[in-house]
């Protein structure tokens, strides 16, 4: 008997991968029996599906020199399917579109394009035959059969199972994702030395300690009602308005349970304020285990708590990537790019199935994130998973999207807010102005925040001035990330309600969420009210008001805000601004959560931009067919990425002996040098870097500095300083964020 090798480093044969495949499937059983799956047809395809790696050219390319394996190589997941027993899975009763099934999940367990003849193929078939008569594996017993010719009905190369309109169509489809998307994730977990999934026994435990924690201090605390409610509502998809302040991460935690779970926020930062929470406060053992955290810059998060768990760094990664892990905290664009069903999204929609997603904040999201959101919902709800939107604020229009997408969800009748009142608002008829803010700079934390940069530097620069010797601050989006981070953390600490310091910080939206911070007086542009109000989340954060007015909005008298009519929608901006006029003084929590249904219904959005956007978006995806995309395309049409990430060129001069350190050990190969130590050599390559819009890009000149034939950085021709970041030589430009 010839030995068949799967891989070759470590060298693993068909045998060994299929039976590390079977414990995985077994584990995913065990722990998720509930699954809408046929575990006879996912046993079937995890033995099945790698049977194609004994032709002889895969044999050769992996070390294993049998004979002479002729012409192209046909990828293996395609001459796999040479072994589905047809005939017995027609006795069991399975309809033709069941084993039309069966056969595509196999054949396209990898996504491999389809560049070679039919007839090639099935020469290929055939030739199979005799390596067939030398494998030996006794647990395919009858679940096996070679056939030299596959009947057309059930598979040919070109063919693919499409969602189609009719209802069968879709059923067909369903069972297709889910039987590939389980087949995948075993088989990734068996490729990757992982377990397919972990349990969650311990966050019920976990939640009652922190409970016990809270009695400690205080022994008449209790979950509040909110918390209560989620807890109540373990099974339904649910849709909860909630004030700030009122524990909604513990209410997301108590509704997921010992379930499997995805914790999803719009932006990084407040993804790893969150992480850093759970795995302080509620999840305190084994984090590595039990809660991951999921966005473009996961492995650099993981090596600032390496010291603090006993943890594999690489294995956490892995585990995190594969989507194993109980809890997961993530990035919308991690998860929801299967909308667009690219090729291989089906492990994405299938994990999902059995999992359940907590959506926060989702008045943070653009119009075109917003439709993936619906969509996405959409399909979790068809699909079997359970979902939860929890937010200080409900655009009206969010649910009837939802409604009109067939998504079935049950919102409480009450709003969950306390009495408590934080705010109240003067609106200033004017362009903002550094000549109103001087005379409230006393022995105070002042916040300004502006809609672009330009503005910010603007009115920074002339308070600086103005103020000389005081603390005067700027934080936005074009600061490199060392300097970004060491401002977020200087905010940080003068935005604490105890702080003393008197100091005035200038920012954009940055701060908008993600920031705990509390100061004492805001001045803002306005940009519209959904973004107003979480403007004063930075103020009087957790406080009940005892001024007069601790919040200025400059709404741009006879001329607009800056930002508006580029990046902030010009109906919006003068629908909020009517409103905002009307309601000047106190703002109640309730009265805030009122006026964002309003601004933000289906009928005063009609005819903007903003809705326009959102409706033509969902329009446009649903118009994809599945599979006509590849993941490339996605990701960048997902994150709308219209940036480049450049080093500007003084930061260059001023680190070069640095960076050309990170650059050679880039420059290293597999043998010389450790995946984590490179790694960690692009985590700190990335804190020179900044993101800079394309239109500024392209006004400026950059020079691509190779680091090896994959990777490269950008050195971009501009000013910089750690004080206001990126500025160009000849004229400032008008920046946004």
């Amino acid at each position: 008997m010839h030995k068949y090798l799967a891989k070759s480093n470590p060298e693993e044969t068909i045998q060994e991968h299929t039976d590390n495949l079977l414990k995985n499937y077994q584990r995913l059983k065990k722990l998720y029996p509930a699954v809408e799956i046929d575990w006879y047809l996912l046993e079937l395809v995890c033995l099945l599906h790698d049977l194609g790696k004994m032709n002889l050219l895969f044999q050769k390319k992996v070390g294993n020199d049998f004979g002479k394996g002729k012409g192209k190589e046909i990828p293996h997941g395609y001459l796999s399917v040479a072994f589905v027993p047809d005939s017995k899975l027609e006795q069991m009763g399975y309809s033709d579109d069941e084993i039309k099934v069966v056969y595509q999940a196999i054949a396209r367990h990898h996504e491999r394009k389809y560049d070679f003849s039919d007839s090639d193929w099935k020469k290929e078939i055939i030739r199979l035959e005799e390596q067939w008569t030398n494998f030996n594996y006794s647990r395919l017993g009858e679940n096996a059969e070679y056939s030299s010719e596959i009947e057309m009905l059930y598979f040919y190369p070109g063919s693919r199972i499409f969602e189609g309109n009719s209802t069968a169509d879709a059923e067909t489809f369903k069972k297709y994702v889910l039987l590939k998307g389980l087949l995948n994730r075993i088989d990734f977990a068996a490729s990757g030395g992982i377990d397919v999934e972990l349990e969650n026994d311990f966050l019920m435990d976990s939640m009652e300690v922190q409970l016990a924690n809270f009695k400690a201090e205080n022994p008449e605390a209790d979950w509040n009602s909110l918390q209560k409610y989620m807890m109540q509502h373990q099974n339904d998809n649910i849709v909860v308005i909630a004030e700030t302040g009122m524990g909604k991460t513990e209410a997301g935690l108590l509704w997921l349970g010992n379930n499997k779970g995805f914790f999803t926020l719009p932006l990084r930062a407040a993804i790893n304020a969150i992480y850093e929470r759970i795995t302080k406060n509620i999840v305190t053992t084994n984090q590595a285990e039990r809660v991951g955290l999921l966005h473009s810059e996961t492995y650099s998060q993981y090596l600032l708590h390496e010291g603090n768990a006993e943890m594999d760094i690489d294995e956490y990664y892995t585990r995190t990537r594969q989507m194993s892990l109980p809890i997961t905290i993530c990035t919308l664009d991690q998860l929801f790019d299967f909308v667009f069903r690219y090729a291989g999204f089906e492990h994405k929609l299938a994990t999902l199935s059995y999992s359940k997603v907590i959506i926060d904040e989702i008045q943070m999201y653009s119009s075109d994130l917003l439709a993936y959101l619906i969509l996405g919902l959409s399909y979790i709800d068809k699909f079997g998973g359970k979902f939860c939107i929890m937010t200080a604020t409900l655009p009206g229009i969010v649910t009837d999207l939802l409604l009109e997408n067939g998504v079935n969800f049950v919102q409480p009748k009450e709003k969950f807010v306390s009495s408590r009142v934080r705010h109240s608002m003067e609106m200033v008829h004017t362009e903002i102005e550094s000549e109103f803010i001087k005379p409230f700079f006393n022995n105070n934390r002042i916040l300004v925040i502006c809609n672009t940069i330009s503005k910010a530097k603007k009115i920074y620069s002339e308070l600086k001035e103005h103020f000389q010797g005081e603390e005067i601050h700027l934080i936005h989006s074009q600061f490199i990330k060392k300097d970004r981070s060491a401002k977020e953390d200087a905010i940080f600490k003068d935005g604490q309600k105890d702080s003393t310091k008197k100091c005035i910080w200038v920012a954009t939206q940055v701060v908008e969420a993600s920031l705990d911070i509390d100061f004492d007086l805001l001045f803002t542009e306005l940009s519209d009210v959904n973004g107003l109000f979480q403007r004063m989340g930075r103020c009087y954060r957790n406080r009940a008001l005892d001024v007069d007015t601790n919040v200025y909005v400059f709404d741009g008298g006879a001329k607009v805000c800056s930002g508006v009519g580029t990046f902030i929608d010009k109906l919006i901006f003068e629908n909020s601004k009517t409103i905002l006029n009307e309601h000047a003084g106190i703002l109640t929590e309730e009265k805030k959560m009122e006026l964002v249904e309003r601004g933000y219904s289906t009928e005063a959005l009609r005819g903007s931009e903003f809705y326009n956007d959102l409706i033509e978006t969902i329009n446009y995806v649903k118009a994809f067919d599945s599979y006509e995309l590849d993941k490339a395309d996605v990701r960048t049409r997902f994150r709308n990425i219209n940036s480049v990430s450049v080093i500007p060129e003084k930061v260059w001069q001023d680190n070069a002996e640095e960076i050309n350190s990170y650059f050679a050990k880039l420059r290293k190969t597999s043998k010389e040098i450790s995946t984590k130590e490179k790694m960690i050599a692009r985590t700190n390559l990335a804190e020179f870097m900044v993101s800079v819009p394309d239109y500024l890009y392209k006004k400026g000149e950059g020079v691509v500095r190779e680091i090896n034939r994959y990777e490269s950085v950008i050195e971009f021709k501009c000013g910089y300083s750690d004080e206001i970041g990126i500025f160009m030589h000849e004229k400032q430009d008008d920046l946004f964020f």
